[in-house]
């Protein structure tokens, strides 16, 4: 990802701005969209798309060249962190899951008419998308394993398959499908191919939004279980070339990776915000608040030094990897993954026991957080994965030579 030069000054100065928005505008979502659904605040939510557009920080994940604002990993890390203080802040800025990673591929690997007909209106906030990857079926953390398959019979694609967890299918008006096309390869890494779906082709169907935690969402903010009966799509609805549907998901998943990193420590900073505002408010005697024991102290004293750790860390692979792409910060991507995920459980489990009941309801974002985001330890790759992965590699280096 090229930056566009931004002097030091500037850049600390729209950071600023853009926080300012957030607390301001984004809040002014939150504070409407307790007890309605996401597409009741769809007229608000376009108001507030049209200031960041104006704004010119519109997509800020993507080259000026396609019309975004074309930072760096490291410069985008320190925009999502803010936009996590808010569940809306992504949307408003159209950098949210999955369609950020869904405008990387398309831009990278899309053809003219794949440009021009699913990226243009993407990238212009006109539509939402969603990406089918994971099987009810199988293990999600070895995506070689898929049941869905896409047989090409002339100049179709013939897709049946069932996936769940397609974030906001609901809404969505194409999906990039995973799907077994290449049975016949030797290497189980080149079996798989990312196929556009228009949701509305016949065979696609919506089965439901998952309950997660009880909350099955609507719209953006929903997990679809999804069926595909005998889908046909044109043959030119095949991103990249057939078989490297497993390379382009590896290629999305390391910056999204530092992207939701970066977006769980904006929730982090939240959610400390309001333990602290409880801790130092909250009586619980003459004269004395919650802050004045010792064991809540010492969770916010911990929340800061773990939060700040995070955020140094995340940077260092964001940088890592605009120097040296993701396969020079594969080690600090698995890092991140796991050791910030943690992280924001602990921040979270902290604020909800300070706010005691109030936490339990949804007159604050923490609950809505605390149901969505304990999956952080899961998708992208379970934190067992990371771990696994990152002692392995470490312990190469220590390995005899006749060994390795």
């Amino acid at each position: 990802m090229q930056s566009h030069p931004i002097p030091s000054s500037t850049w600390s100065q729209t950071l600023v701005e853009i926080q300012s928005f957030i607390d301001s505008e984004a809040r002014e979502i939150e504070a409407a969209f307790n007890g309605k659904t996401f597409k009741d605040l769809i007229p608000l939510l376009e108001e507030k798309r049209a200031k960041v557009k104006a704004n010119g920080w519109w997509t800020p994940q993507i080259p000026q060249s396609a019309g975004g604002w074309g930072l760096s990993h490291q410069e985008f890390g320190q925009v999502s962190e803010i936009l996590g203080r808010s569940p809306f802040g992504h949307y408003l800025f159209n950098c949210q899951a999955p369609d950020a990673g869904n405008m990387e591929i398309l831009h990278e690997f899309g053809s003219d008419y794949q440009q021009e007909t699913f990226l243009k209106p993407l990238l212009a906030g006109e539509i939402r998308s969603c990406f089918a990857m994971t099987e009810p079926e199988y293990a999600g953390s070895n995506p070689t394993q898929m049941g869905t398959t896409a047989i090409l019979e002339g100049d179709q694609y013939v897709i049946n398959g069932h996936k769940w967890f397609t974030t906001g299918a609901d809404g969505a008006s194409f999906a990039i499908v995973m799907a077994i096309s290449e049975p016949q390869a030797e290497n189980r890494y080149q079996r798989a191919s990312q196929i556009i779906v228009p949701m509305d082709t016949p065979g696609v169907k919506l089965v439901r939004n998952l309950p997660v935690m009880g909350d099955e969402g609507d719209d953006y903010m929903s997990h679809g279980e999804v069926t595909f009966t005998d889908v046909r799509v044109p043959a030119s609805h095949l991103l990249g070339a057939a078989g490297g549907g497993f390379a382009m998901a590896q290629h999305r998943l390391g910056p999204g990776r530092i992207h939701h990193c970066m977006r769980w420590i904006g929730i982090c900073e939240r959610c400390f915000e309001i333990m602290c505002q409880r801790a130092a408010t909250r009586q619980i005697g003459p004269n004395r608040v919650l802050g004045d024991q010792q064991t809540i102290q010492n969770w916010i004293a911990e929340s800061r030094a773990n939060i700040h750790a995070s955020r140094l860390m995340v940077l260092d692979a964001a940088a890592k990897m605009d120097a040296h792409g993701q396969y020079g910060a594969r080690m600090e991507i698995s890092t991140i993954k796991f050791f910030v995920a943690r992280v924001l459980q602990e921040v979270m489990d902290h604020t909800v026991q300070v706010l005691g009941g109030l936490g339990m309801t949804d007159d604050t974002p923490v609950a809505h957080w605390f149901r969505h985001e304990r999956a952080a330890r899961i998708y992208d790759g379970a934190d067992e994965v990371h771990k696994s992965r990152l002692a392995k590699s470490i312990l190469k280096a220590y390995r005899p030579i006749s060994s390795k």
